[in-house]
């Protein structure tokens, strides 16, 4: 078939089959959380001792008393097949960035040929997954496979539905036979644990007691949605998750028309549908809306704890996933699916929060005089400045490199946006005037019609990758495909050394007699002046800006994620890490491990692709057209168009033969050195091939081209 006719087939033939059935009274009153197990579930379940045990750790991270497990177990069992559920699983985050599950059936045989329904409370705190095909990073052998899963009561089981029943899905730790941790969640636990042992005694300092701190999230998440038909057809889509060729339409995102306009019905009724279930699943998604780069889209919740929030972060991916095929649609999360627009990011709002509700990083009307404010913003900055290359290890992936130091998301180096209110405190402070400063006041628009609306005291930045945008600072780094946990994980503990440290300097300040109000002046000077080099609030795209943060403030420059990963073992960041018993010595070592063999992976995988999509694909329909070329009778144009196709043609096999060699070479014997083979050889030798490619592309008649291009994925809605 002509791919223009495939393109209007695409457009055509999808057809809404699932309406929404709930009113939106229906969604906040019935729908919310209803495959959530609350505690209010529990309370209704449990007695109110076993319950008060069990709120115990939840609210004040008490240890878990193994006499209630059974009748947890009993209560989450009954509950969950009153909703269905014939299975459950212990739902963990091991080290390949994404969720695993094992299913096990409550039935049980019984000796008289029946079955019986069974959940004990061991089944519940602990289950045995075979560890040996997971990656470890040389924490453990191939054969030495056993490994254990155990309940995280601080995140809630939830229900997973599917066309034909539902399962239990018990968020869990994973962890070695040894006790060394083999996922994600259980040094996120441990920085949250970090966070709260650090902040807890600061506050004390001002007066304000609490039970627990820990930190709080909402990540947004961008994905590019195009038609499944074109998905399939794109072998490179379907195997690396990105399009490894692809000419530059004549229209990408230039005219800005795509940004929060109007969203296409098909995509809109994916969208409820996706956030319904969501709701489902007790997710606070708030915000939906176009993205800039055509077919672009992001979804956004609102706060949660971090440790939560980091769950519905994976579940958010899994629903939109899986979703999004009802309606003949493929979701792409990968960071740069498509060369030359936007990348997909994944924005991490974070903030730390109280037991009693509240927000540390909200200045308040009076922020120059709000000196619990001050005090933990001026952490977050020193934090920050001294722990950039752990941010930048934190999103470090093959597939975030192509995103970022674009003209989308300038992580590689590390700054912080404070906006130009707190930073003239923050000067003011430096300088000894005090004082507030500029005000926020309100925004006139001209017209008697319209109201004057409060105007924040300063603008925003979206070229920054740490921003403070109002009480939270929003890591904008972070990969749309990659989990949060580490990212939030580096985040935390950074954080908890830096008020540890600020914390034993202020209360040898008030040992000294000095009060309150001046002892946090002068520390948030000293604070701020040791480490104003990371603030910057201009232009993070402007080259002048690179050469300013490297030549004279001194600040790194980690442009590949091979650079940042070499440095994750660096002695200071063992110290810091063994300090708060985050991650060992071995666990840290065997993710930067880990980390180089995911990147070796995911370029030899693209490599491999595009080095069978050119040979088997591309260069045949090439060949192809010059022959029929060559049986037009001579003139200008044929011979014109010939030669053009010809030259691409001879670029290709001479930039094949080149992929084909690095592709075979591999680099070395050891990860890391393949690694570097991948990001120094092959990644060059892919683009040079993608280049004579997309030649071919513009003047290779499009009878003969093989895949779908740019031009129809992502326009067709």
């Amino acid at each position: 078939m002509n791919q223009d006719f495939e393109v209007v087939a695409a457009a055509r033939n999808w057809r809404i089959d699932v309406q929404q059935k709930h009113t939106p009274q229906q969604l906040v009153s019935e729908v919310f959380g209803e495959d959530v197990l609350t505690l209010e579930t529990l309370r209704q379940r449990l007695s109110k001792p076993m319950f008060k045990s069990l709120q115990a750790t939840l609210e004040r991270g008490d240890p878990l008393d193994p006499k209630i497990a059974d009748a947890v177990a009993l209560a989450m069992k009954t509950w969950a097949m009153d909703k269905g559920a014939t299975h459950y699983t212990h739902w963990f985050q091991p080290l390949t960035g994404s969720t695993a599950e094992k299913h096990d059936s409550f039935l049980s045989p019984s000796s008289d040929g029946s079955a019986l329904a069974q959940f004990s409370g061991s089944e519940l705190i602990q289950a045995e997954p075979d560890a040996s095909s997971f990656p470890s990073g040389g924490l453990r052998a191939t054969f030495e496979a056993r490994g254990y899963t155990a309940w995280d009561p601080s995140s809630p089981a939830f229900i997973m539905r599917h066309a034909n029943g539902a399962t239990l899905c018990i968020p869990t730790a994973f962890a070695s036979w040894t006790g060394e941790a083999l996922d994600l969640k259980t040094p996120l636990l441990r920085s949250i644990e970090a966070l709260n042992k650090a902040v807890v005694p600061a506050l004390n300092l001002f007066d304000t007691p609490v039970g627990r701190v820990s930190s709080s999230l909402g990540a947004e998440q961008e994905y590019f949605l195009i038609d499944e038909d074109y998905f399939y057809r794109r072998p490179d889509l379907v195997m690396t998750g990105r399009t490894l060729f692809g000419a530059k339409p004549p229209r990408g995102q230039e005219l800005e028309d795509h940004y929060f306009g109007a969203i296409p019905d098909r995509v809109l009724s994916f969208m409820t549908d996706a956030e319904t279930q969501l709701y489902a699943l007790g997710i606070p998604v708030k915000t939906r809306h176009n993205e800039v780069a055509p077919g672009q889209f992001e979804i956004a919740p609102i706060y949660e704890q971090s440790n939560v929030a980091a769950d519905h972060q994976q579940l958010i991916m899994q629903v939109l996933r899986n979703t999004a095929r009802k309606y003949g649609l493929v979701a792409l999360m990968h960071e740069k699916p498509f060369a030359g627009i936007n990348g997909s990011g994944k924005h991490c709002n974070w903030s730390m929060g109280t037991d009693l509700g509240d927000n540390l990083l909200e200045p308040g009307a009076t922020p120059h005089e709000n000196l619990q404010f001050l005090f933990f913003c001026s952490a977050v900055i020193k934090a920050v400045d001294e722990h950039q290359d752990l941010l930048r290890i934190s999103v470090a992936s093959a597939n975030n490199d192509h995103r970022l130091g674009a003209n989308e998301a300038p992580p590689a180096i590390i700054s912080i946006f404070l906006g130009s209110e707190l930073t003239e405190i923050l000067d003011r402070i430096a300088s000894g005037q005090g004082g507030r400063g500029k005000a926020a006041g309100f925004l006139g628009l001209g017209s008697s019609v319209l109201p004057e609306i409060p105007r924040h005291a300063g603008d925003r930045n979206r070229t920054s990758p740490f921003a403070f945008t109002g009480n939270k600072f929003e890591f904008r780094a972070v990969g749309s495909s990659q989990s949060i946990s580490f990212p939030i994980t580096v985040l935390n503990t950074i954080v908890a050394d830096a008020v540890q440290v600020l914390t034993q300097e202020l209360k040898a300040k008030l040992a000294d007699g000095q009060d309150l109000q001046s002892a946090v002046g002068e520390l948030v000077k000293a604070t701020y002046e040791a480490h104003k080099r990371i603030i910057f609030n201009g232009d993070g795209y402007a080259e002048a800006w690179h050469q300013e943060a490297e030549q004279e403030r001194g600040l790194l420059n980690m442009r590949t994620s091979l650079d940042a990963i070499e440095h994750l073992s660096d002695a200071k960041n063992v110290a810091l890490f063994g300090k708060y018993n985050v991650l060992s010595e071995r666990e840290l070592a065997a993710r930067q491990e880990i980390m180089y063999d995911i990147y070796f992976k995911t370029v030899n995988i693209e490599g491999e692709t595009t080095e069978s999509v050119a040979a088997t694909q591309i260069m045949p329909a090439a060949l192809a057209y010059l022959a029929e070329l060559s049986g037009i009778k001579a003139g200008k144009a044929a011979s014109a168009i010939s030669e053009e196709v010809a030259q691409a043609a001879d670029e290709m096999y001479d930039a094949l033969s080149d992929l084909r060699a690095q592709n075979e070479a591999q680099g070395g014997e050891e990860v890391h050195e393949k690694a570097h083979h991948m990001r120094d050889h092959v990644l060059p030798a892919m683009q040079a091939v993608r280049q004579a490619a997309d030649k071919l592309e513009k003047v290779v008649a499009a009878k003969h081209w093989p895949m779908p291009t740019y031009r129809q994925m992502l326009f067709v809605k």
